[in-house]
């Protein structure tokens, strides 16, 4: 019955066919999806960063600048505290920037599979047994779970985490009234009404002047960062935060390139919560800022990564004070 055996060849080759063609855009659109949290060079890398003393796993009270959540922290040298109902810090994951060798190197295998089965070695080419259409169904469903599997990790990570409870009884009670100044007034012409203010209801009262402190650390530290000036970043933050961007700094010497961070402005702020731990101020900002992000070649100049385009980012900032010394970065955390 030639019929019948003709229509299932066609049936075959449609198949393979489509299959080949599944096969060629999942091969090369996941090593990019897996790639695209490096994109973020700016400071802090677009990770969340630092520590907010006993709160460091209690998630930031939500504010108008940031209305959702915040990430937990990928970094960090607190560790949970036997009072505390937290949960692990999370780490970079399956794929992330802290397994960023697990992730290229799964990217790599799923990547050549993929590749494999486009040119009839199959997704573990060799096993003659799965060049049959039996084959070719297995390998369907293997890229499916794998697929799935990498997706449902990705969500989980960027879903909205948990406020967990474990701060002390110095506690603040949620984020301070919101009320935005005009802009140009109401905070002086440093601040340029980007921070709202207004009923301080935390234990530690935030003033004008310690706003203004936390916009010109934002300009100072990414300036820092943009000349690679380890000195200058010792001088407004944290030991801490300062180690994580000198390894940040030296993978981009690796690479032989250069982030520079230009024309920071903030474009909205408001105070998340504000507490004191022993001799200790804090103080946890949401801010909406403008930049210009681009990594350049060191040798040539070459944008190797961001463009000339200005851009907007929101990250919820932690400030800490301690007696005689000014305000100092501790924690940055990206939003949801």
């Amino acid at each position: 019955m030639p019929g019948i055996w003709e229509t299932n060849m066609n049936f075959s080759q449609w198949s393979r066919s489509l299959v080949k063609t599944i096969a060629v855009v999942l091969a090369l659109a996941l090593p990019t999806a897996l790639a695209i949290s490096s994109a973020d060079a700016r400071v802090g890398g677009g990770v969340s960063s630092g520590s907010r003393g006993s709160r460091t796993f209690s998630a930031p009270p939500s504010t108008t600048t940031s209305p959702g959540s915040t990430s937990q922290f990928n970094r960090t040298y607190s560790q949970p505290g036997a009072g505390m109902n937290t949960a692990a810090p999370a780490r970079g994951g399956l794929f992330g920037r802290g397994g960023g060798f697990l992730g290229g190197l799964a990217a790599g295998f799923l990547g050549a599979g993929l590749l494999g089965m486009l040119f009839g070695g199959g997704l573990f080419g060799g096993l003659g047994g799965l060049s049959s259409i039996l084959g070719l169904i297995i390998q369907i469903v293997l890229v499916v779970f794998v697929v799935r599997l990498a997706m449902s990790w990705w969500q989980r990570r960027n879903a909205p985490q948990a406020a967990y409870a474990g701060a002390d009884g110095s506690a603040g009670q949620g984020p301070q009234t919101n009320y935005r100044s005009g802009l140009g007034s109401g905070l002086g012409s440093g601040l340029g009404g980007g921070f709202g203010f207004g009923a301080n209801n935390a234990p530690l009262e935030i003033k004008p002047d310690d706003y203004e402190a936390f916009e010109r650390l934002l300009g100072d530290i990414q300036a820092a960062w943009s000349n690679e000036d380890v000195a200058k970043l010792h001088t407004l933050a944290t030991p801490e935060m300062v180690s994580y961007f000198e390894r940040d700094l030296a993978e981009n010497r690796a690479r032989n390139a250069v982030n520079k961070v230009t024309n920071v402005k903030l474009l909205q702020g408001d105070l998340a919560e504000a507490w004191r731990e022993g001799e200790t101020d804090y103080a946890t900002v949401a801010m909406r800022f403008a930049l210009t992000d681009k990594t350049v070649d060191r040798n040539t100049g070459a944008i190797v990564a961001g463009s000339e385009q200005p851009g907007e980012v929101t990250e919820v900032w932690t400030f800490a004070r301690r007696p005689g010394s000014a305000w100092e970065l501790s924690a940055i955390q990206q939003t949801n």
